[in-house]
């Protein structure tokens, strides 16, 4: 019975972790989409911008409908939309005939990734028990990774495909709309995988569905302490934003706004945009750019693995000052390659490779797990909007500020811009982040609760939450 028990909450976590393997998918798909769809339509520079950004657009759109959706309707039912939104989009762009609609269809698929980014990790959060919690949300993070090294694949196969066959079907002509249609086959995983998975048990105790809950919990919890744990949230009006600005309540805000900003902070996109040139200035023999993409996929994904081993062990404050320390140094040492010129040398690879070993084991993966778990449980759906919307724009704003880096403060200043925020995010997370393995999201809401009650406490800077 405990086996099937615990077969059963992996199911529903990876279910639900395919929302983050479209997520990455979509993020990764256009780098091969691009150079067709440029040459096809004869893209002008503002229309090249409008068509990549469009799904950024949409992400933003999904993420500020996420929240409202997921507190009045519970988590299952953005879920689902985001499914159907990505499916209609991947069906779109492979049939579409005009880049008018082709770009809507983008939008479409942007504004289901933008509600899974925020929905899945908050219903993984809640679903978990408090001692896996951390590895299951980490399986998101997971998930996106493995999308982005699927459609680094794909796009190479069907590349070389198209250029060995004498098919005459348009998805093999215009082979860009199979990389995109491609998306189709994971969102039909998605939409039925969700018929099959509970509604999250916490967000129907707050709405005073008590014997639903309890019926979930007892299918798919490991012990009676996650069930007491739950239990103890009580049937409770939709919380409004004002409670994130109550005394306690502030900080927690504050970490769930600036993780997400200090992930895209990172230099990772820098690292991403060097890949291919990195490689080859290194010596390794690359017959085309996608399959260095391949490489950093792979590595970035191998690299994760190590937070879903140790983020429930070692707790969350260890490996994200670990990673954030890392991640400062290694990008110390790229910008020093480049300022040296020493771009042939296998250092530069060994100072990139670490950091995205660095950055896949605490910064990428951090975000989603400390921010799912942080905010009360009426408010939690749109208090993670705020985090997930805080890393969609921060994401836009380094695509914008890093081109300028280059030109403006060469490649070594741009390294080192980046290194100063991991520096800046060490410190944060030092003074404020308090570890929260092992606890319950009930007990880490009273904790904040009580944090603003004795606001003037010497107890403020204790890092650690004491056990219950």
């Amino acid at each position: 019975m405990m086996k099937n028990k615990s077969i059963s909450l992996i199911a529903i976590t990876i279910v639900a972790s395919l929302g983050g393997f479209l997520f990455g998918f979509d993020m990764a798909v256009i780098s091969g989409v691009l150079p067709f769809v440029k040459t096809q339509f004869s893209l002008t520079a503002v229309q090249e911008g409008w068509f990549v950004s469009s799904a950024l657009i949409g992400c933003i759109i999904g993420v500020a409908l996420s929240g409202e959706l997921s507190d009045r309707l519970g988590r299952r039912v953005p879920m689902l939309l985001s499914a159907a939104l990505f499916l209609l989009s991947a069906v779109g762009c492979a049939f579409m005939p005009t880049l008018t609609l082709i770009v809507i269809s983008r939008l479409i698929g942007g504004i289901g990734i933008g509600i899974a980014s925020n929905v899945v990790p908050l219903y993984i959060s809640e679903i978990a028990p408090a001692n896996i919690r951390g590895r299951l949300v980490t399986y998101y993070q997971l998930a996106i990774t493995f999308g982005i090294l699927v459609a680094y694949l794909t796009n190479a196969a069907l590349v070389h495909y198209a250029a060995t066959s004498a098919s005459q079907l348009i998805l093999v002509k215009q082979i860009w709309r199979a990389m995109l249609g491609l998306g189709a086959i994971p969102a039909v995983a998605f939409l039925g995988g969700l018929v099959t998975v509970p509604e999250s048990p916490r967000w129907l105790m707050q709405k005073g569905r008590t014997n639903e809950a309890t019926a979930i919990l007892q299918a798919i919890s490991h012990n009676q302490g996650s069930i007491n744990d739950v239990s103890k949230s009580e049937a409770a009006p939709q919380g409004s934003y004002k409670e994130l600005f109550a005394p306690g309540m502030r900080k927690a805000l504050l970490i769930g706004i600036l993780l997400p900003l200090f992930s895209q902070f990172s230099g990772i996109n820098a690292i991403v945009y060097y890949g291919p040139s990195i490689l080859s200035s290194a010596g390794i023999s690359l017959s085309n750019s996608l399959i260095s993409q391949i490489i950093f996929g792979a590595a970035n994904m191998i690299f994760t693995l190590f937070a879903i081993w140790k983020v429930d062990s070692w707790g969350r404050r260890p490996l994200y000052l670990y990673g954030t320390a890392g991640a400062a140094i290694t990008l110390i040492a790229t910008g020093y390659c480049f300022y040296t010129g020493a771009t042939s040398s296998v250092w530069l690879l060994v100072c990139v490779l670490s950091f995205l070993a660095f950055f896949a084991f605490s910064i990428g993966p951090l975000k989603f797990v400390v921010a799912s778990e942080i905010f009360p449980n009426a408010i939690r759906g749109r208090a993670l909007a705020i985090s997930i919307m805080t890393m969609w724009i921060a994401d836009t704003i380094v695509g914008q500020l890093t081109p300028i880096l280059l030109k403006d403060f060469g490649s070594a200043g741009t390294f080192w811009f980046f290194a100063f925020f991991c520096v800046v995010a060490f410190i944060v997370v030092y003074k404020l982040l308090p570890e929260t393995k092992g606890q319950s999201l009930e007990h880490i809401e009273n904790y904040w609760k009580a944090k603003g009650m004795n606001a003037h406490d010497q107890q403020d800077s204790e890092p650690f939450m004491p056990v219950h």
